[in-house]
């Protein structure tokens, strides 16, 4: 009992998130008592670790505060400490183990709201994985907590003459800073320290505690306040005779007088001391003397990270005669289907449609959701919205730091309390799905057809579209689906009446569609008119363009200088010694990347197998454009925008920016430019190799190269006049570009429908692919073998493989993939209870013990 009572300092872990150090001796110790005293009261948790729930009893002096939402530390494995969610209040003792105590509860109210959890079960269902693999997902990172291993000497005063070097070093290590994490030691040693540290630790020279802390850290300003002795205006008469001869602090403190609005009581308003300090121009000197005589109080004060200003509701645009038919239309089909597919060409005013919707459902007193596939898109929209809705909205995406992430969680917990500052409109990329929405009422997924809104790695491997309409279900919500070329799965629900439908064929103030032309790469090659990798018709295109003072988009979906390089007297290719690709060349580091694991090396300046000099770079990337194109038109200014140039915070924001103020006349980049950016002087668009999009080798390349180019193509031309696409390539008959060339996205959809009803894909049939890893190539054979021959006696010829990956090792691991369809009638439920139970045979055989079998559900 006693070393439950020395624990009392749990009780202020929740309140002021200080460190708390534990030892694992007492952590558990009076279960049994508890047990006799009374009815014990137990929670079941998830834990943010690829695992389960797990039970957990409770202590007595925690009883009334444990409630579902909330976070407990609790003790995991031997020693490791993580904060828990309880999703469960109950008296029901597990049957097989004495369950453990919890150490503390973290919050006085809910961080997770129940709905949550309903939500998180069936992703975790759906998508095949464990509930802490999607609640690892969901909660920034600032509101999930782990324990570190530190160390500590016993005693410092202490010699031990019969040490080893390593274990020396270690010593004075920890001499020196006294507290040191194992991750530390290992990072200051060697990674050979930790055997060394557990001898350490077995002779009792060192100790190992488990040291917690909250990563969240509130944002903290000092505010200025006077003093209420002089709280008058007579006593501040008093105060102004005592510094009359002190000119600064005179100053610092009329100019204060002003700020806070002193004069008039009920306009009285704080001031920072930074505020301060700017208006005064620096006097600190004068400010601290003030702050020392307690004329002036300073005090730390919480402050918010998020800035947002207040909007003006008048500035929501009137919809022309289009727009306003399909928004009545939305409105009417929402009356029948909670889901409704928007399709609207490029260009034809769909935001604006948005922005309506969401004015009605916030003035009704909902929340509502906006999902963008990109983080990019939301700078420009960020804007517009904020003008209209201001500090009711707010951003959630993966750019925004862990604080700056927990306070946009905080506020959107926040509107069910109708607190200030609360959230009710969220701007965000798929990751926004996870927020606390307490009265949720419309979810608008934007460019539904992108394939960034499928989760590929790590699990939850989920798709944002999907999600968002379970989620608008559990809610009572509706779901827009707003898209110029959606995916044929929405489409056939469209189509099929499962879904809503409305049709906007129309460009915003009827701008024509872009004149697009194809231009034949291998026909300029052969008759050796190329203009480094750009044909005779984009050359003059450009030339015309910016004579005329117009922007330039150029799409070439690849990053990087060159995607390899090669000698030319061996054919050698540098590969990837951990992946099974080449590695792709960037000139602006010298060096050679792979875009799979990270690995990087210098260039090598000869080949390595037959030590010739003479080596080139193949193909073409971003950067050797930029360069190119550089030299080719050396008066423009040409940016890049792909994810080597967006690396940083605020990289998305500052490009745009440059290239709406015409600071950036030929824009370069990736996939990052084709979806839904709006520029209104960009006259022409070039893509400079279509084939690379033909030829991926998927069965949905036919839909994507479509959607891609479409996409890009509907850059051009947005507000004066119609603008121009040139598509480079290859196979100028290729059967997608005549569908591109008549904009027949219906032409396109009926052709990939038949194919897909005959070779049995979606949205036909469900599709599940499992990939098996494993180091040992002979041993993920034998596995994959006996994997797929379980299968195939449950589900027949609708399993496919095994057969090598696309990239048949990755990051040291051999890799196969299993397909497997099945008919959408046949309950997911079941199918999926029936695959993870073959999944815990194959891996309770011994030597698959480290075999990793992914599956990946409805895969993009």
């Amino acid at each position: 009992m006693k070393a439950w009572l020395n624990s009392k300092e749990f009780l202020t872990f929740g309140k002021n998130y200080s460190s708390l150090y534990l030892s694992s001796c007492f952590r558990n110790a009076g279960n049994s008592f508890f047990y006799l005293m009374s009815q014990q009261q137990f929670v079941d948790v998830i834990l943010p670790l690829p695992l389960g729930q797990f039970t957990y009893a409770v202590p007595e002096e925690f009883n009334d505060q444990v409630s579902q939402g909330k976070r407990v530390i609790v003790q995991f494995g031997k020693r490791k400490l993580y904060s828990a969610l309880i999703v469960k209040t109950h008296f029901n003792k597990p049957a097989q183990f004495e369950a453990k105590f919890i150490e503390n509860v973290l919050d006085e109210s809910p961080v997770v709201v129940p709905i949550q959890f309903t939500f998180w079960q069936w992703i975790a269902n759906y998508y095949m994985c464990t509930e802490g693999e999607v609640y690892k997902a969901a909660l920034p990172s600032g509101l999930k907590m782990e324990s570190q291993s530190t160390v500590f000497l016993n005693n410092a005063e202490a010699s031990y003459p019969d040490l080893s070097p390593t274990e020396d070093l270690i010593c004075q290590f920890l001499l020196n800073r006294q507290i040191a994490t194992i991750e530390e030691l290992i990072k200051a040693i060697g990674k050979d320290s930790l055997k060394y540290i557990h001898k350490l630790l077995s002779r009792n020279i060192i100790r190992i505690e488990e040291k917690i802390d909250s990563n969240y850290q509130p944002r903290k300003e000092a505010f200025i306040s006077l003093s209420e002795e002089y709280n008058t205006e007579q006593k501040l008469q008093e105060v102004f005779l005592l510094i009359k001869r002190a000119r600064k602090q005179e100053q610092v403190l009329m100019e204060f007088l002003h700020l806070s609005h002193f004069s008039s009581p009920s306009a009285l308003k704080e001031i920072s001391r930074q505020e301060l300090l700017i208006k005064t121009h620096g006097a600190q000197a004068a400010l601290s003397v003030l702050l020392k005589k307690k004329i002036l109080v300073q005090e730390e004060k919480e402050v918010n990270r998020l800035t947002s200003e207040e909007g003006n509701p008048d500035e929501l645009k009137s919809l022309n005669d289009a727009q306003q038919k399909a928004f009545y239309e939305v409105k009417a089909s929402f009356d029948q289907h909670p889901v409704v597919l928007l399709h609207g060409v490029t260009s034809s005013g769909k935001t604006e449609i948005y922005m309506h919707l969401i004015k009605e459902y916030m003035d009704r007193g909902l929340q509502v959701l906006y999902l963008l596939p990109e983080i990019g898109l939301t700078t420009q929209i960020t804007t517009r919205l904020q003008n209209v809705f201001g500090k009711l909205t707010g951003i959630y995406h993966s750019r925004f730091s862990d604080n700056e992430r927990v306070e946009t969680w905080n506020r959107v917990l926040a509107f069910a309390d109708h607190k200030p500052n609360a959230y009710q409109l969220i701007l965000g990329a798929r990751s926004a799905l996870f927020l606390p929405f307490s009265k949720l009422g419309l979810i608008i997924v934007d460019e539904e057809h992108e394939t960034s809104y499928k989760q590929f790695d790590p699990a939850p491997r989920y798709h944002a579209r999907d999600a968002a309409i379970l989620l608008a279900h559990l809610c009572g919500a509706k779901t827009l689906l707003g898209t110029a070329t959606p995916s044929i799965e929405s489409y056939y629900n469209a189509q099929s009446g499962k879904y809503g439908f409305v049709e906007l064929s129309s460009r915003y103030l009827n701008l024509e569609l872009p004149a697009t032309v194809i231009a034949d790469t291998r026909d300029a090659y052969k008759r050796k008119l190329m203009q480094g990798h750009l044909t005779p018709a984009l050359y003059e295109s450009i030339e015309a363009a910016l004579s005329n003072n117009q922007q330039v988009i150029l799409f070439q979906n690849r990053r990087g200088f060159a995607p390899f390089i090669q000698c030319k007297a061996c054919g050698w290719i540098p590969q990837c010694p951990h992946c099974d690709v080449s590695l792709t060349y960037h000139k602006n580091t010298n060096s050679l990347n792979c875009h799979y694991c990270g690995y990087s090396t210098a260039l090598p300046h000869l080949c390595h197998t037959c030590h010739s000099e003479d080596l080139e770079t193949k193909g073409f990337g971003t950067e050797k454009i930029e360069e190119e194109v550089k030299i080719l038109f050396p008066e423009a200014k040409v940016g890049r925008m792909d994810l080597d140039t967006t690396r940083k915070k605020k990289a998305f924001e500052n490009i745009i920016f440059d290239f709406e103020q015409h600071k950036i006349d030929i824009l370069i980049g990736t996939q990052m430019i084709t979806k839904g950016l709006d520029f209104e002087n960009v006259s022409l668009v070039g893509i400079l190799n279509a084939d690379n999009l033909f030829n991926f080798p998927d069965f949905r390349a036919t839909e994507r190269s479509f959607q891609l180019i479409a996409q890009v193509s509907g850059r051009a031309g947005r507000k004066h006049g119609q603008g121009k696409v040139i598509i480079q390539t290859a196979t100028p008959d290729h059967p997608v570009l005549s569908f591109i060339l008549k904009n027949d996205y219906i032409g396109m959809y009926k052709s990939q429908l038949s194919e897909r009803h005959q070779f049995q894909f979606p949205p036909f049939f469900r599709l599940i692919v499992f990939t098996l890893r494993h180091r040992d190539q002979t041993r993920l054979n034998r596995a994959a073998g006996q994997f797929a021959s379980l299968l195939k006696k449950a589900f027949g010829n609708r399993v496919l493989g095994p057969q090598d990956a696309v990239i048949s090792r990755m990051q040291s691991y051999y890799q196969k993939t299993i397909w497997l369809k099945t008919e959408r009638q046949l309950p997911p439920s079941q199918v999926k209870k029936l695959i993870n139970s073959k999944i815990s045979l194959i891996k309770n055989i011994p030597e698959n013990s480290t075999l990793q079998i992914i599956a990946d559900v409805d895969p993009n």
